[in-house]
């Protein structure tokens, strides 16, 4: 006769679970729940590297591919296009993926300028790319984002959660304002902001789950109009043990700048 079993009490569980959060190698992994970002990152384990600046990883995770969460911001920079932008600043847009995967598919336009923004070492890995692709000045790199200032487009693809700055704070810094803003794969909550810790494989990095409406709100207190807005679904994400964990999800939007 089969024995019924009795779920695991929860301390066994979390253990478990905290074990595989580092350990993990490839999966998409949070833990816990903290007052800030600030004490996310002093949380996060100390058995790997903080944050993305390798140049290794960066070569490893190189990819062309348009992913099925792209299509949205895809959609919206080949507007941008049409509506004459010709400048596109990718605020941690790795090793440049974004401009490789859209440029099979669109055709950028002549005098483009795409500026890419990260850690040191990935703009390396980077620079060291579009070389040997032979990329001209079209492209290039910058660990600076406050170089944003004057490019028509900010883009910002699945990097504004890593990021201890907010949008207020980006746009702030930047004395002229892109024309459109383009967000997508941002991490977003339906009812509260949750500061949690992210495993990336190859290390950790404290991680931003803001309030949705907030950061619509915060756009339009800068000054911008939206013009779209949408949910990426089919990207999953869980905090597991934390209170309204299961609720995350990506999102993305288009705004442009309010006319004087």
């Amino acid at each position: 006769m089969a024995q019924n079993l009795l779920p695991l009490p929860r301390a066994f569980r979390e253990a478990a679970y905290r074990r595989k959060f580092i350990d993990n190698v490839d999966e998409h992994l949070f833990m816990g729940s903290y007052e800030s970002f600030e004490a996310a990152a002093a949380a996060a384990p100390k058995s790997k590297p903080m944050g993305f600046d390798n140049a290794e990883e960066a070569r490893r995770l190189f990819s062309q591919k348009i992913f099925f969460y792209d299509y949205p911001a895809l959609f919206w920079i080949a507007r941008s296009f049409e509506d004459g932008l010709r400048s596109v600043f990718d605020l941690g847009g790795h090793a440049g993926i974004k401009y490789y995967a859209f440029r099979r598919v669109l055709n950028y336009p002549s005098g483009l300028r795409w500026k890419t923004c990260d850690v040191a070492g990935v703009i390396q890995a980077g620079r060291e790319i579009a070389a040997e692709r032979g990329i001209g000045e079209e492209l290039s790199f910058t660990s600076d984002y406050q170089e944003a200032t004057g490019f028509d487009v900010l883009f910002i693809s699945g990097c504004l959660q890593f990021l201890p700055e907010r949008m207020p704070q980006i746009l702030a810094a930047l004395p002229v304002k892109p024309k459109r803003i383009i967000l997508n794969t941002t991490t977003v909550h339906p009812e509260r902001t949750i500061f949690t810790v992210h495993s990336l494989g190859f290390g950790f990095c404290p991680y931003r789950i803001q309030k949705h409406d907030e950061l619509m709100a915060e756009l339009v207190e800068a000054g911008y109009v939206r013009r779209d807005a949408w949910r990426n679904e089919g990207k999953l994400i869980e905090v597991p043990f934390v209170e309204g964990g299961d609720a995350a999800y990506y999102a993305g939007c288009c705004f442009d700048l309010r006319p004087a």
